[in-house]
């Protein structure tokens, strides 16, 4: 890729991915940190869990909307804005007395991720040629992937050895980094799109769309439905304390920069929804193996490397196949697909929440399968959906797009 895109283009994607790395970080480090949360302000697992999905929750909502109402502004604005109100939550949750401060917290956290996420995919692909669009958004995404790498298992250790507050307090240290990096060196030359409600009802209401938007749901919240409940599944199952957490986040995150990184050499070759399919059965398959081996940590390491693996295959490809079909309304698509990725990840950790103390890990398992399936009958839909709409004339409408 590097020999493609001219060097201060490669860095500007790099410096995006880095804020990728920083919202995720943010976003997912209390999955690692729950039994600190829980600590620190006496809280139940559930209630600790409850943080994660509320700020998926918000992140569903506000990302459509802040494309409609202030989507106008350019790119590069707009990201800057999502930072530094997602860096100031950061520290109110490191200063929070109590849990309405800490919701309050995560809420605002979510409205600044929900100008983020979307913005950093739209910016990064509007970079580059058409045909670098794979690889550049694999780029981006790579901050996803390092994010289990380094940045979840780090932030375990650090809300386990030095406490949570402080954890906070340097996330929204590095989200004003990012903020200063980007003035400095991405390109402000991404502009914004006037959106109105309208398209995001046709876009919602046109079943090939909604289909395509659903399978990121279903996938996020098969995905969450286990792996937020990882720390206690590894506290009660395999009866291990929080430095096993730390070390299986980095399994996660190794397996899941693998993962993208083969995305990256495969999107020249392969469709995106070849790419889905293989992810989603690879992940099935991680999932199921999962349930049956015994409770060896060796075991759980190896399913885990291949559950990573496969994730990381498939939030690639899914946003590559949303611009694809969406190539000029990419930014509004771009955040519904970012709305209905955390809304995935909070109803899946919802649903995790509310199964595991009954069913444990038998029920979070058996529940990101059946989500699973209910992604791969979407994908199935939106292609049938599409080959009988037959090429899209003209101007791209909702629901069209080139093909994968």
């Amino acid at each position: 890729m590097q020999s493609d895109i001219p060097a201060p283009t490669v860095r500007a994607l790099r410096i995006l991915s880095l804020a990728y790395f920083v919202q995720a970080t943010g976003a997912l480090s209390l999955v690692g940190a729950l039994d600190a949360v829980s600590r620190e302000w006496g809280l139940t697992d559930a209630g600790s869990a409850y943080l994660i999905s509320v700020f998926g929750i918000v992140f569903a909502l506000a990302a459509p909307l802040l494309q409609v109402f202030l989507g106008h502004l350019r790119r590069r604005r707009q990201l800057l804005l999502g930072l530094g109100v997602f860096s100031a939550a950061a520290l109110l949750f490191a200063a929070a007395p109590d849990y309405p401060t800490l919701l309050l917290a995560r809420v605002l956290m979510g409205l600044g991720a929900a100008f983020v996420g979307p913005v950093l995919g739209a910016l990064g692909s509007s970079l580059v040629a058409r045909e670098q669009q794979g690889p550049a958004i694999a780029t981006v995404l790579l901050g996803l992937s390092f994010a289990g790498l380094v940045g979840m298992p780090a932030a375990a250790w650090v809300a386990h050895a030095f406490g949570v507050r402080l954890l906070f307090v340097l996330l929204g240290a590095a989200g004003l980094l990012c903020a200063c990096l980007i003035l400095r060196a991405v390109p402000d030359a991404g502009p914004g799109e006037r959106i109105r409600l309208a398209t995001v009802g046709r876009l919602l209401r046109n079943p090939q769309s909604l289909s395509g938007f659903l399978v990121a749901f279903f996938i996020a919240a098969g995905v969450y439905a286990t792996y937020g409940f990882l720390a206690p599944i590894i506290r009660d199952v395999y009866l291990a304390g929080p430095e096993t957490v730390s070390l299986a986040l980095a399994v996660l995150g190794v397996a899941g920069v693998l993962g993208n990184l083969f995305v990256t050499r495969m999107a020249r070759r392969y469709s995106a929804e070849a790419m889905l399919h293989a992810g989603i059965a690879v992940l099935a398959l991680s999932l199921g193996l999962m349930r049956l081996a015994p409770p060896v940590l060796a075991m759980l390491f190896a399913m885990l490397a291949v559950f990573a693996f496969a994730t990381d295959m498939l939030w690639p490809s899914q946003q590559r196949r949303i611009i694809e079909r969406h190539p000029e309304q990419r930014g509004i698509a771009l955040a519904l697909t970012s709305s209905f990725v955390f809304c995935g990840i909070g109803a899946g950790t919802a649903v995790g929440a509310w199964v595991y103390p009954h069913a444990g890990r038998t029920g979070v398992l058996l529940s990101s399968l059946g989500l699973l399936a209910l992604a791969v009958f979407c994908l199935r839909f939106s292609m049938r959906r599409r080959s009988a709409a037959g090429p899209c004339p003209g101007r791209l409408m909702p629901g069209c797009g080139s093909a994968s």
